[in-house]
Formats: structure tokens, sequence, C-alpha cells
């Protein structure tokens, strides 16, 4: 098994060195948080606040590179891979695909590069909020795209199944359309949501229940990382706030003339089961061989129709899809 080099060590770098380290691989971070690496080192595991040194030793050993820092940071450090670790396989964990992949391209162009992001998380941040289960059953986007080196594609899916979660291959323009319906508008519409909450004082507080709670919960993310997802999603994200508004448009149009909102709490109830459905739905078996000509347009036929990857067997992605 390859090694595997974490650069950021926050909730998802923190949990994936965790995990990494569960698996049996030989796994060291880096973080410029003295805090986190302090805390990190306590409980045993191989980190340093250089990560230049980080970067040396994973292309000393050809190890595999996780970028685990906030959009924000991505720039500045593909400028340190690219100095020292030019030629490693690299992988990352930002909930925005498009944006990464057009700053490794021109930031580190001889990097191995696949893509990723997993759907997991909590409202919590930091190393202490890590969890080596955090991935366990979760959907984990592995980007596929034209020039993507299948080889190197298979080695970051088998870290991906080796953490416990399934692999979903996709384009990144296709990931970062789906996670602004399902992540990046929810966020937007919990920040909004508790905003109104809060202004209705004492009592609207004292009042506030599960259906608050429950729609805010993400409201509670640190602020700057939702900021540098959501608005480094801005392209996809923008059409879909314009289609959330239209909704919410027609409802007060119909509230206000009619009275009525069975239409959109309807369709609300509608999407539930739809999601309900896809969870429960049974999967038929596929296999993709990843040394076909077609082996790329298979792997995204598949992650578009809500599949998954479950195993990588010698050259073939074994697979499951509704």
């Amino acid at each position: 098994m390859r090694d595997v080099c974490v650069i950021g060590l926050g909730l998802i770098g923190g949990s994936l060195l965790r995990a990494a380290a569960r698996t049996g691989r030989t796994a060291w971070g880096a973080t410029l948080s003295e805090v986190d690496a302090d805390a990190a080192s306590r409980a045993g595991y191989d980190v340093t606040t250089d990560v230049e040194a980080a970067l040396h030793r994973a292309a000393e050993q050809d190890a595999l590179v996780v970028l685990a820092v906030p959009l924000t940071a991505v720039e500045d450090t593909l400028r340190q891979v690219a100095q020292h670790a030019a030629h490693c396989l690299l992988t990352d964990v930002v909930s925005v695909k498009a944006p990464v992949l057009d700053a490794v391209r021109r930031r580190t162009p001889y990097a191995r590069y696949v893509g990723g992001h997993p759907m997991a998380g909590t409202a919590e941040s930091g190393w202490l909020a890590g969890d080596a289960t955090l991935f366990d059953d979760a959907a984990w986007v592995v980007g596929v795209e034209e020039d993507t080196d299948l080889t190197a594609w298979a080695e970051v899916a088998r870290l991906v199944l080796d953490l416990g979660a399934h692999v979903v291959p996709l384009h990144a323009e296709s990931h970062d359309e789906a996670v602004a319906r399902v992540s990046h508008l929810p966020h937007l519409f919990a920040a909004i949501l508790a905003t109104i909450g809060a202004q209705g004082g004492p009592l609207a507080m004292s009042l506030a229940a599960g259906s608050y709670t429950d729609g805010t919960r993400v409201a509670g993310s640190n602020p700057a990382l939702v900021k540098a997802m959501t608005e480094g999603n801005r392209e996809a994200l923008l059409p879909i706030v314009d289609e959330a508004l239209g909704r919410l448009g027609a409802a007060r149009g119909s509230l206000a003339s009619t009275g009525g909102l069975a239409a959109t709490i309807n369709a609300g109830y509608e999407g539930t089961q739809t999601l309900a459905a896809c969870r429960d739905v049974e999967r038929a078996g596929v296999r993709v061989s990843l040394t076909a000509p077609d082996a790329r347009e298979g792997l995204v036929a598949l992650g578009e129709r809500g599949g998954r990857v479950t195993g990588i067997d010698a050259d073939t992605a074994v697979g499951e899809v509704s």
C-alpha cells in the first residue's frame, strides 16, 4: 500500500489521517496550526507544522499526497507541491472540483492528479473533531476527466475504499452542479433560516424545536469554510439559487392569492420520498474494465446514474447501479 501524506488536518484531513493509519498504511500529516499539530502528536500521529518537510518526505517515498486545505489555500499549497513533490500522485478532498482541477493544471502540470470529495462531515471543525470512522459507508466522488490516468484513478479509489467509503466516479462539472443542489444551497438556506429565527428574539428562540434545529444545523459550521465552498462554486450555485428563488416566489404568490401552499408542500414531501427510494432501491452489479478504450465513459456513466464503485478487482472496477 502506498504511503499517504495529508496536508491540512481539520475535520476531513484529520479524519483521513486517522482512517489511513487504521488501514495499516504509513501515514503522516502537516498543518499550519500548532494547536492541531500538538493534539495530533499527543494522540500518537506523525504530524508536523513544516509543510515543506512533509512534502519532501512524500517525494522521497513516492507517497500519495492529499490536499485537505480550504479552497482559498489550494493555490498556495499547490505551489509548495510543485516545488517539493511535483511528481507525486495527488488527490484532494475540497468540496468544489472545477476550480481545483483548473489550479492543479496550472500549478502542478506534472502531478498525477485525481480529484476527490468525500460526502461526509459534521458542523464541527479542527483536528479534535476528526473521527477515523467518518467515511464509513459514505459517498466519495473520485474525479474522471478526459486526461485522467486510470492507473492513478484506481489507486486513489482503492484508498477511498480502504477508508470505508464507496466511490462515485464523476466529471468535475457534474460534481459541482450536484453538490450545489444537495450541499451548498442547504448551507445558504440554513444561514437564512437561522438569521430569520434569531430576529424573533428570545420568544422565538424559546419556542424553537426540531424543525428549526434540524434546518439550521449546518449554519453552525465554520463560516470561513462555508464561505469558501459556496463562493468557490459560484458558477454552478447561481442557477440553483435562481431555481430555489423561483419556487419560493411561486409559494409566496400562491399564499398571497389563494392562501394555499399545497403545491410547495406536496412537492417537498415527494422530494423526501425520492431520497428514501434512492437509498432503499435494490442495486444491480456492474463491472467496468479500466483497460477498455471506453473506460472513462463507462465510469462516468456509472456515476451519473447514481451508481457506485465498491471494489477494484485487478484492472476492473466492481460497482452497483440502480
